[in-house]
Formats: structure tokens, sequence, C-alpha cells
């Protein structure tokens, strides 16, 4: 019969159940042909290196998921971002059955909000997985645990463990990817570019610095010294530059710009990040930018391109109210 075990992690204690193979019923659980049914087995991630075999399978893992909340494109973005903290990667949690991941408590960029997410047939975890994340993934005492409106069952886990839902959520929108009815105009002077074919770090970076009102709120213009931190998220794996779409001036300038994020293993796609410059707004070009990035990845086979928003900007140009989240402390 398998023991319990207590292992520390960080300054708190954590009670394993299934994940060392003490059974609910503390018995080793024998299949109808005799084979002894292994436990799911717990352990953390391995940050090391960066891009390794924990990269690749919470990826695989995610686009096989394909779940709203936390897509594979969130992960990517997460990993190659300027704003991630670092010393969260070696507690992200894996749940792996018979070496097969199955379930990973996570976080996005900044420890404090938590992520669970499992596959179908998993959901037993959740209260497991919960606990550990409350003592993992906590940052200055502080934490949250996304939960989707509507599940009810991970919500009564939480309410059981003595979490409340809070006003703060988070909204997905999705379109529906029909490349035929795909269209779009630009005003005379103004064109289309990727990153592929006009690769420059620095008209990037001052799109997107203008876009996110920087400048408006005070904060300077755009350095050339910040162009260097726009690279990490184009030097990694996966990456199709012809997806990053820019609407060129016709002062040269990129004064509209939309990421996205895509693979040929999954019939989604992510929208991040969409920004226009505040002196060219109003004139359709993040429409242009934006629908002509879902263009591209519907010629790729991509079904639907999920966002996380509600902006009316959105909505306006095709997007629809897909899933509403809500964060419980």
């Amino acid at each position: 019969m398998y023991m319990n075990k207590v292992v520390s992690f960080g300054n708190g204690e954590w009670q394993f159940s299934r994940m060392v193979g003490n059974f609910h019923n503390e018995q080793e659980q024998v299949g109808k042909r005799g084979s002894i049914i292994m436990p799911v087995l717990f352990r953390k991630y391995n940050p090391s290196p960066l891009f390794g075999e924990d990269y690749y399978a919470l990826r695989n893992f995610l686009i096989k998921l394909d779940n709203h909340n936390y897509h594979f494109g969130r992960w990517d973005w997460m990993i190659t971002g300027g704003w991630l903290d670092v010393s969260g990667l070696p507690k992200i949690g894996f749940w792996e059955d018979n070496g097969k991941l199955v379930a990973v408590a996570t976080y996005d960029s900044s420890l404090g909000k938590a992520f669970i997410l499992a596959e179908v047939g998993y959901d037993n975890l959740k209260q497991e997985m919960l606990l550990y994340a409350k003592d993992a993934l906590t940052k200055e005492g502080k934490f949250q645990v996304l939960i989707l409106d509507g599940d009810m069952q991970f919500q009564d886990i939480a309410a059981r463990n003595g979490f409340k839902p809070t006003q703060e959520k988070e909204c997905d929108a999705i379109y529906p990817i029909e490349t035929d009815k795909i269209a779009y105009t630009l005003p005379e002077g103004f064109s289309i570019t990727s990153m592929g074919k006009t690769f420059n770090l620095y008209k990037y970076g001052q799109v997107l610095w203008k876009g996110f009102n920087h400048e408006l709120n005070g904060e300077g213009t755009f350095s050339p010294d910040d162009e260097r931190n726009g690279i990490a998220g184009f030097d990694r794996p996966n990456v199709n530059l012809d997806l990053k779409i820019a609407v060129v001036a016709p002062t040269g300038d990129f004064v509209s710009y939309c990421g996205m994020w895509q693979d040929d293993a999954s019939q989604s796609v992510l929208v991040e990040p969409v920004a226009t410059d505040p002196a060219y707004r109003k004139m359709g070009l993040g429409r242009a930018a934006v629908l002509e990035a879902v263009r591209r990845c519907g010629k790729l086979g991509a079904k639907r391109a999920f966002v996380g928003s509600d902006q009316q900007f959105y909505y306006s140009i095709g997007f629809r109210p897909y899933a509403t989240s809500t964060f419980w402390e």
C-alpha cells in the first residue's frame, strides 16, 4: 500500500494524495485485466533550458486543450515577454498520468494569479491543484485563481476552501474565420507589411509605445535603447513573422500593429497585441491590421481567433462575446 507523504513547498507544506500514490480508498486499484492503475504523479516545471522539454510539454498540452482562458499563445507571450517573473517558472505544477501531462497549475507573467488547467477526465485533481497553487504561486500574501463562469464544480471546490468571487474578470471574444468573407480598406498612401517582410524592431517598439498611450501618459518618447527589449518576442521557436502585421503610414512609420500566435497543430489562434498610434486612430487601420492577420491565419488552416478582450473595437470588426471568467480570492 502506498504511503502518505508531506512535502515542503516554500514556506508551507502541502499534503500529497493521488500524486504519490495514496489513492482515495487507500488501496492499489486494479484494472479489469488485472493491471495496476498507476497514480497521477506531481512534479514541478523545469525551466532550464528556457525552451527545453518542459516548455514544449506545456505548450503541446495547451494546444491540445485549446482553452480560451489560457491559450498556447498566452504561454508563448509570457515566456518571451519582458514582464516575466522568472522566479515563478520552477513553481509551475505538472500532474502526469503514466508520463503524460494531464493538468497544470500556472501563472501569467507575474505571480499572485493562478490558472488551473486539466484535460477532460481529470477534474478530480482540481482541489489538489488549487491548494498547491495557493501555496506556491502566491505573491506577497496575495493569491487569486481564475474560474470560468458557469463551472459550478470548480466554483464549489473554491468555495469549500474559503475562496470568494471578486469583481475582477477576464473576457474572451471569438472570430469564426471565413477567409472569403474578410474585407477591409486602407486610406490612400497606407499599406500592409509584416515583420517577415519589414523586420524593424524600432518601428515595432515605437508603434506599441505610442499605441499603448505611453507618450499620452507623459512617459516620454520611445527610446532606441528600448528597441532591444522587443527582440525576445521574435527570438523564439514557433514564430511566424509573416503573421506579425503592421500598417505603414506614408511617412514609412508603423502606425498600427497586430500580433498573432499561430501553430499548424492548432485550429485556433490568439490575437495579441493590438495597438494604433493615437495620431492615426479612427481611420480603420487597427481593423485592417487585425483582419489581415486573421485572414493569413485562416489561409494556414485556422478556424477561429481568440482575443482576451470585451472592447467594442473587436465586436465592431466581427468578434463575438465568447466567455467570461472571474478571479476568486
